[in-house]
């Protein structure tokens, strides 16, 4: 193979990747196709442009975000059709990934414009290729909900995929993650934490999800930088169990109090009475303990 300088398609949006942490992992093609497009649309105008920077790069930046997508896209559309070619790049990595862009890449397909993707860095696909989980079959589901009860609500519905989870997480919320991702899926679940993937303190662990926390909390620096997670998905066999055990958990708690609905769900499911006691008292339940309850 040889690398050749390809000529630029005028009317085309390239999608480019660029490094999560390490300077050295822009591509020679990403780096060629940002110097000779007519403009960069960016997450940020002044991360892109310090990028730019370190490799002499000098190019008009179009801010792109969350708040202003959809605005911007009609004129990165007009522009395509004028015959300018243009990139979109992101903070770091590929965008779209937990990053703006769909609406542009959207509104481009829509107007038949050209696109064409400049693969590289992800630190999704990185977080997978060292987790030692499978990678047959994965879901990404971005970063959790930044609110507690949102956030265990979300796991709860994942909790029967049989796919690998993905997730992101922010530092400051990445103690209370881990203790949500043991209760809601359970001790057990397997969790490769993946942080400041390609940086120099790049660091990568794989516990139980019930002694993830406490890991976390071992060290302070343990709590530091941008972190994946990639968690094993429920067995096979146990996926359909989860469901039903959590559903039937859930009704009987609007007629009988903890104990008692744990105690029919575990007849009913098969699923152990201990872990559906403790999670009857997580739900509450529709009525008061007795004394009777509590010794049953």
């Amino acid at each position: 193979m040889t690398i050749v300088e390809e000529p630029l398609l005028p009317g085309c949006l390239y999608v480019v990747a660029t490094p999560i942490g390490n300077l050295g992992d822009l591509s020679p093609r990403a780096r060629s196709v940002l110097a000779r497009v007519d403009g960069i649309c960016a997450e940020d105008t002044r991360t892109s442009g310090q990028l730019l920077a370190q490799f002499g790069i000098q190019q008009s930046l179009l801010a792109l975000h969350e708040h202003n997508e959809d605005r911007i896209a009609a004129r990165v559309v007009a522009d395509l059709a004028a015959g300018k070619t243009l990139a979109l790049v992101s903070d770091a990595g590929t965008p779209l990934v937990s990053d703006p862009g769909y609406a542009l890449v959207k509104a481009v397909r829509e107007a038949g414009g050209e696109l064409r993707a400049i693969p590289g860095p992800s630190a999704l696909i990185a977080a997978l290729s060292v987790a030692g989980l499978p990678t047959d079959e994965f879901r990404f589901a971005g970063f959790l909900p930044a609110k507690p009860n949102a956030r265990r609500e979300r796991l709860r519905a994942l909790a029967a995929e049989t796919a690998t989870l993905v997730f992101y997480e922010a530092p400051h919320r990445i103690v209370e993650c881990a203790e949500d991702l043991a209760s809601e899926l359970g001790a057990g679940r397997l969790v490769c934490l993946a942080r400041e993937l390609t940086k120099r303190f790049e660091q990568s662990v794989r516990l139980p999800a019930g002694e993830l926390a406490a890991w976390l909390k071992a060290d302070d620096n343990h709590q530091r930088g941008e972190f994946v997670l990639v968690v094993a998905g429920a067995p096979a066999g146990e996926a359909g169990s989860v469901v039903s055990a959590e559903q039937t958990l859930r009704l009987l708690l609007k007629e009988l109090p903890p104990s008692r609905a744990a105690r029919l769900a575990a007849e009913l499911t098969g699923a152990k009475r201990k872990a559906l006691y403790e999670r009857a008292l997580q739900l509450g339940g529709a009525a008061e303990e007795t004394a009777g309850d509590i010794a049953d």
